[in-house]
């Protein structure tokens, strides 16, 4: 058996999982998420690149949708090696398609020249 907090909304409920049926979920999303979790787990993330601006010395990223949870650190691998400049608008593409995941790294900040 498997114990779960389920994190798709603030409701928080406690899930058991045990032979694929879950129980203690409030919603269908519960479920997903706990079927999801054990079986392929991800995660959106948000990190920061170098860029080259007067204001700032890090733009805040974050990808397009959720990665496989075992790949964030080569993600943040990639994201470490790239340098912008300025000026970047909020969902302007860094990084396109990440490690053949098909996910892009996308800004979420503007930053101006």
């Amino acid at each position: 058996m498997h114990n779960l907090i389920c994190i798709v909304c603030p409701r928080g409920c406690h899930l058991n999982v045990e032979n694929g049926k879950v129980s203690g979920n409030f919603c269908k999303r519960g479920e997903t998420y706990a079927l999801k979790e054990l079986t392929n787990p991800e995660r959106m993330l948000t990190t920061t690149v170098e860029i080259e601006s007067l204001d700032i010395k890090r733009l805040s990223v974050v990808t397009s949708k959720p990665i496989p949870k075992a790949k964030i650190f080569e993600v943040m691998a990639e994201c470490s090696k790239i340098k912008v400049k300025a000026p970047i608008n909020v969902g302007d593409v860094i990084i396109p398609n990440v490690l053949s995941l098909g996910v892009d790294v996308i800004s979420s900040r503007n930053v101006e020249k």
